[in-house]
Order: structure tokens, then sequence, then C-alpha cells
């Protein structure tokens, strides 16, 4: 599950990359942005849990 976090990461990230080197998917760019920002928050939530 961590593996597949991190690889939502790394291509959410590299898309605002070339949104922003390209100028291109205005609001979308932003949207990407926020869904990265949530996602490593959770990583870092339930990382200190015990899992079953």
């Amino acid at each position: 599950m961590v593996n597949l976090i991190w690889t939502a990461i790394v291509i959410l990230f590299a898309l605002w990359v070339v949104g922003l080197v390209l100028n291109i998917g205005g609001g979308l760019v932003h949207i990407l942005l926020v869904v990265a920002a949530v996602l490593v928050v959770y990583n870092f939530v339930t990382r200190g849990r015990a899992t079953l």
C-alpha cells in the first residue's frame, strides 16, 4: 500500500511539473498538487499505526 501511495505522489508531482513547464492545465495543476499533499499527509498519519 505504501508503494502505491508513493507511486501516486511521484506521478502527480511529475504531472504538476509538466503543467508548470508547458503552462497547461490551469486549475487542474493545483488540484493535482492538493491531491498529492493529501496523500503525503495520509502517509504520515498511517505510518504510525500498527497493521493487523
